[in-house]
């Protein structure tokens, strides 16, 4: 197997002959490609980092052990590397994965030309074993997996991932178990992660930034003659009260106006007396014909009407007019 390369796809294994290997990680700079940094999480057997110490970066270049180191990155004539190696056949038998990770800072891997990773033989020869480019799948991946080496049946193998996070380092790390800081990290605004005694790691820069002073705070300098010196605390002058609106004043009732008399209704005409007009209206002899020429009229019934004179009481024949007397009578009626 010796002086042979192997051209590997996604999904693609092989096995390791090699007792120690070295990842390289490499790609081509350019105006407004993003910096790429190579990183390894040593996982047990529940395939999660053992602690945070597990997590091998540019932050963190040494793994405790010695065994998995992260190298400076190196200018060659093809382009730019970042390296991470490690001596397999001396890791603790807990470990049975190494994963080789690659993040960009400031961009996608869709902005990163001529990516690739190359597992080479840590001897001096410095000889080739399998070469791999790295292809995003959407473009907009910030962390990849690029490989993993692990164990079967007591040696070693190494796998072609190109498995993609769009969370950058600091969600690599979270998936495999590190622990992050809730709060905001180094430069960038980046969480970091727990290291395990009581410091963080810093996850947004490769350590060129200073750490804030532990120590107190200087004493200030003098104040200059005509130069102004900031207060030594910030002094926010509390706002005026606001006045609150003078209430408009209500104006006192005048004297109330006497009610407007209602008008009197006109009267009422008078209601004539129907039985008086009646009797006003009717001619004389109302009811009967008019009397001929020469004779009186006829009152009108009610009116002037002679009573007739008293008869006998109820009951009792009539009694002869003494001053009737009998007509004369026919012969045919004497002596009879």
């Amino acid at each position: 197997m010796a002086g042979m390369t192997h051209l590997m796809t996604k999904g693609s294994n092989i096995q390791l002959y090699a007792t120690a290997v070295r990842a390289v990680l490499r790609w081509t700079p350019g105006a407004g490609a993003p910096d790429i940094d190579a990183s390894a999480l040593l996982l047990g057997h529940e395939g999660v980092v053992r602690d945070d110490t597990d997590f091998v970066f540019y932050n963190q270049p040494r793994h405790p052990s010695g065994l998995v180191r992260h190298l400076a990155k190196t200018h060659e004539l093809e382009g730019l590397t970042d390296t991470v190696e490690a001596d397999l056949a001396a890791l603790d038998p807990s470990v049975d994965r190494v994963l080789l990770a690659a993040s960009a800072d400031g961009g996608t891997f869709a902005e990163v030309p001529g990516g690739l990773l190359l597992l080479l033989r840590d001897s001096g020869t410095g000889e080739t074993i399998t070469r791999f480019e790295i292809v995003p799948e959407t473009g907009e991946e910030t962390a990849l997996i690029c490989g993993e080496l692990y164990r079967r049946d007591g040696s070693w193998k190494f796998r072609a991932l190109g498995q993609g996070y769009t969370s950058g380092l600091i969600g690599l790390a979270t998936t495999f178990g590190v622990s992050v800081d809730d709060g905001e990290g180094g430069a960038g605004g980046e969480d970091s992660a727990d290291s395990g005694d009581g410091g963080f790691l810093d996850l947004s820069s490769d350590g060129s930034v200073p750490p804030p002073p532990s120590g107190p705070p200087q004493a200030l300098v003098p104040a200059q003659a005509g130069v102004p010196q900031p207060p030594s605390e910030l002094e926010i002058p509390e706002p005026d009260p606001v006045p609150a609106p003078r209430p408009e004043p209500i104006p006192e009732p005048g004297p109330t106006p006497d009610p407007v008399p209602a008008p009197e209704p006109p009267p009422a005409p008078p209601v004539p007396d129907r039985a008086a007009a009646t009797v006003a209206a009717a001619p004389p002899g109302y009811g009967y014909p008019p009397p001929p020429p020469g004779m009186p009229p006829v009152p009108a019934y009610g009116a002037g009407t002679v009573a007739p004179p008293p008869g006998p009481a109820y009951g009792y024949p009539p009694q002869p007019d003494p001053a009737f007397t009998l007509p004369p009578q026919g012969p045919q009626f004497v002596n009879r």
